[in-house]
């Protein structure tokens, strides 16, 4: 398999509903560094796995929808933690939405898989991965 990986950042504010979280309960800020990797069996006809330009842009573009924001604010969130686990699973679908809608080129619609991974710190981070195809989200 081959992979390439883009990387990125987001700054984001959030609280907790559990007691599980201890402190985290209330409002407080996280940096996550964003790194997504793409995988496909064989290279495309420019042997490429991914157009590096349209992978990092369109991170950027999904990423933007959260940085610098209250994750409390957003209406679809109401009710979620939005944990890293989560949000690692959140960018992972608009990824796959991205890919599937051909804003990655039409070469990206031979990717077998994707990794998100959000780190927290140097210390601790969380990934969601899955495969990519017709069953895209």
């Amino acid at each position: 398999m081959f992979r390439l990986t883009v990387r990125d950042h987001m700054m984001i504010a959030h609280s907790f509903h559990s007691e599980v979280f201890g402190p985290a309960q209330r409002l407080h800020g996280a940096t996550y560094v964003v790194d997504v990797t793409f995988v496909r069996p064989e290279l495309d006809e420019n042997d490429l796995v991914v157009d590096i330009g349209l992978a990092g842009d369109t991170l950027k573009r999904i990423l933007s929808e959260f940085n610098l924001s209250n994750l409390d604010d957003i209406e679809a969130f109401r009710g979620r933690n939005t944990t890293t686990e989560f949000m690692a699973k959140v960018v992972f679908d608009r990824l796959a939405k991205a890919i599937e809608d051909g804003q990655l080129g039409e070469g990206a619609r031979a990717l077998s898989a994707l990794t998100v991974t959000l780190h927290e710190s140097h210390l601790a981070w969380a990934s969601y991965e899955g495969t990519l195809g017709e069953d895209v989200a």
